[in-house]
This record gives structure tokens, sequence and C-alpha cells, in this order.
């Protein structure tokens, strides 16, 4: 019984719990990673600088860029606008202009404002995309048929995809604005039960199926539509019918393109950037070099590389410093960012081994901003928590818990 219990009392001192340790925070665990970088700025001046300089992949933070270029260029309260025409025969020819956002509720406005000209009856929809290069090669963007696929061109509707319903072997539309098409039931017929979102995959698909659509608006409107669709440029001699201003503003478009980070209108906007209004057509090429004219303009950058507006291509980079840049340059603009809670505002960015967060921090009634950067795999919710430190830690400093900050 005394040797029990001396093992007894033995093991007792052994597990018994010394004085708790604190667990390192959110924004320590972050610089500890070899492939890390952070700046937080306060009143322009740098509070924590880890790797600030070092260029990185920044995924979809780079619709910030973007989003910024766009507001420069037009302005917050610009609507993109979209010109139809008619030709000798009668049809109904739609000239694509990179307007990102004709949803299915735009193109009802579209053939409504056509019935309102006195139009009763056209010879077929005609669909004119060539703004942008037949050949358009999106750095990073797959083959895949997820909506964030989607191919970029300057007419589409509904960003290029379709949202399908397939019920025993019945294809229908998912959402009760957008008919039907020809397109959308041969494409669903291929698909398994179930509600999916899937993109057009196909430049000249797209617009055959913008202008099925359209076609189908007409005819709700009380425009009778006799021939079928086609896909081609603008005939010669055709007349104007009207200019179509889209009920969107860039900030309406903007804040939801940030918030479920479209890629669709991140590049859309990205080649519209490069429209010197000579009809195009507009290459990848053009759009990357007006880009970098823009920037050795506004921020006169040396080390970096935009091959996309999205940040699909990982061949972009930026470093913390020149995404805390262009969150000072975007301040007056902060509340198009998405919410984390009363105190950030922040974009994410995310590819396979990739995980980023750009935006502000509120601190004592000051918008404080940031940028992430990590280049490796990583849980994705410590990007948050680093922002949530940052927002609500009593000293940042002291967020460093020793990590060179």
């Amino acid at each position: 019984p005394l040797i029990q219990a001396l093992v007894t009392v033995c093991a007792l001192v052994v597990v018994a719990p010394g004085p708790a340790r604190a667990e390192a925070s959110a924004v320590a665990r972050a610089l500890a990673l070899p492939q890390a970088s952070l700046l937080v700025e306060d009143t322009g001046r740098p509070v924590i600088a880890h790797r600030a300089d070092r260029p990185m992949v920044p995924a979809s933070t780079m619709k910030l860029l973007t989003a910024l270029a766009g507001i420069k260029r037009w302005g917050l309260d610009h609507r993109f606008e979209t010109t139809l025409l008619r030709d000798g025969e009668g049809r109904l020819w739609v000239r694509g202009a990179g307007d990102p956002y004709l949803v299915s509720e735009e193109l009802d406005l579209m053939a409504k404002a056509v019935r309102g000209m006195g139009v009763t009856s056209v010879a077929g929809v005609g669909a004119d995309d060539g703004l942008f290069a037949p050949t358009l090669d999106i750095p990073g963007r797959s083959a895949s048929d997820n909506p964030y696929d989607a191919p970029v061109t300057a007419l589409a509707a509904n960003f290029n995809t379709l949202n399908i319903k397939v019920k025993a072997g019945t294809v229908t539309s998912a959402e009760p604005q957008t008919p039907l098409t020809p397109t959308a039931r041969r494409l669903g017929q291929a698909l398994g039960s179930g509600t999916q979102r899937i993109n057009l995959k196909d430049k000249g698909l797209g617009a055959r199926y913008f202008a099925e659509v359209l076609t189908a608006k007409l005819e709700t409107a009380g425009v009778k539509v006799t021939a079928e669709p086609r896909v081609g440029r603008v005939p010669a001699g055709a007349k104007p019918l009207l200019t179509h201003k889209n009920s969107r503003d860039l900030r309406t478009m903007l804040a939801p393109m940030l918030e479920y980070s479209n890629n669709f209108v991140a590049n859309g906007l990205f080649l519209k950037l490069a429209d010197r209004g000579d009809g195009g057509p507009i290459t990848i090429a053009r759009a990357q070099q007006t880009m970098a004219n823009w920037i050795d303009k506004e921020f006169g950058w040396g080390d970096y590389r935009v091959e996309d507006g999205a940040g699909l291509s990982r061949g972009n980079r930026l470093s913390a410093r020149q995404l805390v840049d262009v969150l000072k340059a975007f301040a007056p603009y902060r509340n198009l960012l998405p919410r984390q809670g009363d105190l950030i505002l922040a974009k994410t960015g995310t590819l396979t081994g990739v995980s980023t967060y750009a935006g502000y921090v509120n601190r004592d009634g000051r918008w404080m901003p940031f940028g992430l950067l990590i280049n490796q795999p990583v849980d994705p919710g410590l990007r948050k928590q680093v922002a949530a430190d940052l927002a609500r830690a009593p000293s940042l400093r002291a967020l460093c818990s020793g990590a060179p900050c």
C-alpha cells in the first residue's frame, strides 16, 4: 500500500498542470510561415511590416487593383452602354461593347425599350461580340464547367453561365427571370439530375446564347421574331435604333464583384479598360499593357506583374506594400468591400496553395489598410483570424510575439 501510494503521488506530480501557456496570436503564426508577408499601416506609417516588399501571388486580391483602375477611368456613376441597330433585312443587331453585367433583368429592359420604339417585328436577332479578340486566352482560366471559368466576351448574357435544373430527364431553367433557350436545353440534357450552374465554355456559343435570350425577351415584350439568331459582325449600313444604358452603375457592379469574386466581371473590366474606341479587337496583351501604363503613372512601382484582372493567373505578382498602396487610394470606396464583422472590410484571394487577404481594420475609429499574402498551403481560416487580431488586440506590436515584424 505504501509503494502504491508513492506511485500515485508521483503520478500526480508528473501530470499536474503548470501555468497555462498563452497561444501565439494568428499574426505570429502567419509571420512564422516561410512564404508569408504582411504590412499594416496606421496614418501612413508601417505598424507591422514583414517581408512587405516581396512579390507574391495575390490571387483574387488582384480585383482591388482592377476595381480601382475602373473607378479612376470611369467613375462610380458610370453606366456602360450597348448599341442596338437594324439592318436592311430588318434584323436587330446588338453590338457588344464590353458591358459585363447584361443579366436577364437587363435584357428585359432592352426588349421593352425596343418595343417602346414602336418596333413590333424583327427578322431575327444578331449578336456582334467582335470588340474582344476571337482567340482571347485569359491567363489562369481553365476549361472547366465551373461558373468562375466562363469565357470572357464583349457580349454575354448572365456572365456566360446557365442555371439549369434537371429532374427525371426534363430540363428547366432554375431561375424565373431566365427563359430556357435551345442552347440551355441542349447543354442541360448532358447533365445529371439536380440544379447546376455551368458556363458556356465557348465564345461563339456565348454570343448565340445572348441572342437566344434576347429573342425570348422580345417575344415576351410583344415583338415578333421571325428568324433564327445569327452571330457575326454588324453589316455595313445597319442603322442605329437605340443605345441601351445599363440600369446598374459601376458601384453597383463592383460591390458584388468583390463580394462574390466574380472573375467574368473583373476580367471584362480589365479588357474594357483597354478600349480605345477604335472597335477593337482588344487582346489580353493590349489589356496588360494598358494596365501597366496606368500603374506606372498612378504608383510608379518597379517589381510587379499583372497578367489578368481577376487574379486567376499564378503569374501575377504583387507585394503587400503594393496592395496597401492600392488600398490607400481605394479608401474613399472602402464600403464596396465585403464585411467581416463590424471592424473589417476586406477581400480574400484563394488558389491552391495561396491564401491572401487585403483591406482595412478599424482601430479606435481609424480604418487601417493591411495586406496579407500567404503562398503556401495553410488553414484558410488563418487570414481572417489575422484580421480579427489586427482589429481587436490591445497592442499591434505585441501580436508578433517575438516574430520579426
